[in-house]
């Protein structure tokens, strides 16, 4: 089983294989493929699509000489595999192992992390510039994607690449939604190759040569040119841009990439391949439903996803109900998301409420400031948004909604640790950044119910809010069946201390990090609060646990520089009080990937490492 590429175990042996092994090798890659993701888990449609693209990438050009820089950065497995890794697929986003993700430090063929999207054609102009200004003969290639072309960023790239005329830069748009142009055939594969072989390119350019003298003539030609192309292909656009426009081409059919990536490599300045793929390629099962097999964990491939019924509600289920509900009685609420629907648990709304969905794509920075537009005309827009995307759409969120203080909510989802997506998806930084925004509430429930009750507070506020939730099933430690009303910027007492003169420890618990810290209390009989706010703090309660507690213990599921241990002691320090103060919290680096149960143990956020770094030190002050 797997004979052929088994005996793939970098891209030169690829490249020792003649051409009609190739689409074996590509028929075994995609199940080898199939067989590993359905054991670990992981993205799987987009990869299926990705085949004999990263096949005949790999074949035609001098990789890792050569560079690829895949956006978005979960469709590259068959890299991953022709590129040494095979044996550790099994290790896939697991603790310890591979990324699901480039990533630089794992292989010399991942020349750019990029699991945020829509950054490939950027990060490739200033490769392909860098090869120029260091006289390096290389080519650049960015593969973009998977809804990564409908970003700001990637026209930017664009923008910019589109005038530097003598660079190698080949960008090629991976359409697997069927956005731009329907399936393509034996004529449109033909035009592909014949308008990237050197014949055309000479043409064309001898044509501008005689006629650069006389302009009229020469604008007459080139929209002639343009119209010639438009009957049959979208080139418009992206020779605006400044591009050479080819395709669109079938992206399974290794007989039309091949020749039109030869023929490519011949060409000079900035090249645009547009090829055509299905996502779930091969599976008929992830074909006919690529969105339930984008993301999977493990599965029988025989018998697919069985989607097993769970009592508890994700975070994620918890928001969309309420955002059902809320909308259901105000008719001013519009609910927003970047290409983030099924996972922030926009299903039902848009099925629902339709003339209030919008999905902007991924385009943070718009979806902020699209939001902004809608409050500053008396609606009420709630972005719903992981908030590792958030961080992209920081400045809008800064002057286009603070500055101008307007009612839109953040419905942050994946705060905290995520797991296997590792650091790049972490909502580590939110509490840090978002504190820090005159006219922000920054608000943590701890429970499914607190969810509900700060959603309908920031509903109600005239200002900006964030209500951040981390990822997964949400808790019913202290849920409660019917919701009363939390005053703005008031935490609440969720174990009393039983010592009767002396209390010597107080755990000041912010969000997910109440339930460990309840069982982490028992150890010590320590208080426990619950925070709930970081903006506004309860200063009241934090200067009542000081005055009556040896030793405040501040934990968060958030980074400690600049987090909420940073807000307690600022106000600590402001009013004079001296009280020895424990910050636990992530630690200032990158977490990685791994189980997230794991990661919290790790950073000593379970209850274990809570009662470990409470008896640390209170040992270390006797």
């Amino acid at each position: 089983m797997y004979n052929l590429l088994k005996t793939i175990n970098n891209p030169d042996a690829l490249r020792c294989l003649e051409r009609r092994q190739l689409k074996t090798l590509a028929d075994e890659l995609r199940a080898f493929m199939l067989d590993s993701v359905s054991q670990t888990g992981g993205h799987l449609s987009s990869n299926l699509g990705t085949v004999e693209l990263t096949i005949a990438l790999h074949y035609v050009f001098d990789t890792p000489r050569d560079r690829i820089i895949w956006d978005v950065g979960h469709q590259t497995y068959p890299h991953k595999i022709l590129t040494g890794r095979r044996d550790k697929m099994s290790t896939l986003r697991q603790w310890n192992g591979i990324s699901g993700f480039p990533r630089r430090s794992e292989s010399e063929y991942d020349t750019f992390g990029t699991a945020h999207s829509s950054t490939s054609i950027s990060a490739a102009l200033g490769m392909a510039v860098a090869s120029k200004l260091k006289s390096e003969d290389r080519y650049v290639i960015a593969v973009i994607g998977d809804g990564a072309m409908t970003a700001g960023e990637a026209f930017e790239g664009l923008n910019n690449a589109g005038v530097c005329e003598d660079i190698p830069l080949l960008v090629i748009l991976n359409d697997n939604g069927m956005s731009i142009s329907p399936p393509v055939g034996a004529l449109n594969r033909y035009l592909a190759r014949l308008m990237s072989g050197q014949f055309y390119a000479t043409a064309k350019k001898s044509v501008e040569r005689v006629l650069r003298h006389a302009p009229p003539m020469l604008k007459l030609a080139r929209k002639l040119e343009e119209h010639a192309k438009g009957m049959v292909v979208p080139a418009t656009l992206f020779e605006e841009f400044g591009f050479n426009y080819i395709g669109p081409i079938d992206g399974h059919d290794l007989d039309s990439l091949i020749p039109t990536l030869q023929n490519i490599q011949g060409l000079y300045g900035p090249q645009f391949l547009h090829v055509v793929t299905k996502k779930g390629q091969g599976y008929k099962l992830a074909e006919a439903d690529p969105v339930l097999y984008h993301g999977p964990g493990k599965f029988n491939p025989a018998e697919g996803i069985k989607l097993a019924e769970s009592s508890r509600k994700t975070y994620a289920q918890v928001f969309g109900e309420w955002l059902c509900n809320a909308a259901e009685l105000d008719m001013r609420i519009v609910g927003i998301t970047p290409a983030m629907r099924e996972g922030s648990g926009l299903v039902e709304f848009e099925r629902r409420f339709p003339q209030r969905y919008f999905d902007v794509g991924i385009a943070e920075q718009h979806a902020i400031t699209f939001a902004a537009g809608l409050a500053a005309e008396g609606l009420r827009p709630i972005v719903a948004i992981y908030s590792t995307f958030l961080q992209r759409g920081y400045d809008q969120l800064i002057h286009d909604v603070a500055l101008q203080n307007l009612p839109v909510m953040f419905a942050l989802d994946r705060a905290g640790l995520v797991g296997a997506d590792g650091a790049t998806h972490a909502g580590v930084y939110d509490i840090a950044y978002l504190r820090c925004i005159p006219n922000m509430v920054v608000m943590t429930p701890a429970n499914e119910n607190e969810c509900q009750q700060m959603l309908y507070i920031g509903l109600e506020l005239d200002g900006p809010s964030a209500v951040r939730y981390p990822r997964g099933i949400a808790s019913e430690q202290t849920s409660k069946k019917q919701l009363s009303v939390i005053p703005i910027g008031k935490g609440e007492i969720q174990r009393q201390s039983k010592a009767q003169t002396s209390h010597r420890v107080a755990i000041l618990a912010f969000g997910s990090m109440l339930e460990p810290s309840l069982t982490a209390a028992q150890e010590f009989d320590a208080t426990v609060a619950n925070m709930r706010f970081v903006k506004p703090l309860d200063e009241l309660l934090v200067r009542q646990l000081a005055d009556t507690h040896e030793l405040l213990v501040i934990i968060e599921e958030g980074c400690i520089m600049g987090g909420a241990g940073s807000a307690c002691l600022e106000f600590l320090q402001s009013a004079g009080v001296n009280r020895a103060v424990l910050q636990l919290g992530l630690p200032d680096r990158f977490i990685d990937h791994g189980e997230s149960s794991r990661l919290l143990a790790e950073c000593g956020l379970d209850a274990a490492g809570i009662a470990s770094a409470i008896r640390g030190r209170l040992l270390s002050s006797q």
